[in-house]
């Protein structure tokens, strides 16, 4: 973890963000989108957050049909296998670095982390899963499709709490610091009773100077 945090930095968050974002963008604005014209009104597996049961994935399979199959693997998928790292890299080094804003080095908040990383395995595990039901349609078995959804559901689930988590913990930073209060402390005083008090000093001193000692007066002559 210690080396992460020197990863960490604002300018290798950036540059990571913006690569992960890029890519991210191709595959929604070109490579999905042209996936899913071969099948318009099914959603495909990168898309079904509830998962997807053995009749679901044979009919968008079927649906899709030799082309869309083949565009399914390339290039779609081909670019689904560069992202999950780069938003594992990317939102797991974001999350340090939030964190090392306001958190001292040793705190266990530091391992919520590897929740990106997480989330990046279940990706890629999803990815070569829905490799192998494409090459062995149409024979897919029951097995092979709940691995592969049960890993779908995994994926989205650690993606959503590492996205939350992340704008939190922006939320956080963005808030203003608080100073500590001193328990005991008097409360501040106005500039009238600072005035008072600087008025009020010289009498109460030479009212003490006036009084006379008493073990002077009552020690005899």
């Amino acid at each position: 973890m210690a080396i992460l945090r020197g990863w960490a930095s604002g300018k290798v968050v950036l540059c990571l963000f913006v690569i992960a974002t890029a890519v991210y963008l191709v595959m929604l604005l070109g490579t999905i989108p042209r996936v899913q014209s071969f099948a318009p009104n099914m959603p495909l597996f990168d898309l079904s957050p509830a998962g997807y049961s053995h009749e679901q994935a044979i009919s968008l399979l079927k649906s899709l049909g030799p082309e869309g199959r083949k565009a399914y693997l390339f290039p779609q998928l081909a670019l689904d296998f560069v992202y999950p790292g780069l938003f594992a890299i990317c939102y797991s080094l974001t999350l340090i670095w939030v964190f090392a804003k306001r958190v001292r080095p040793g705190s266990k908040i530091f391992y919520l982390a590897v929740l990106p990383v997480m989330a990046g395995f279940f990706d890629y595990a999803e990815n070569i899963l829905i490799i192998q039901m494409i090459g062995k349609y149409p024979v897919v078995t029951e097995n092979l499709v709940s691995a592969a959804s049960a890993f779908t559901l995994l994926k989205g689930a650690f993606t959503t709490v590492s996205l939350v988590l992340l704008f939190f913990g922006f939320v956080y930073l963005l808030m203003p610091r608080r100073t500590p209060i001193a328990r005991f402390a008097e409360p501040p005083r106005s500039k009238g009773q600072q005035v008072d008090q600087a008025a009020t000093a010289p009498e109460s001193r030479s009212e003490e100077q006036g009084k006379p000692n008493s073990e002077s007066e009552a020690r005899p002559e």
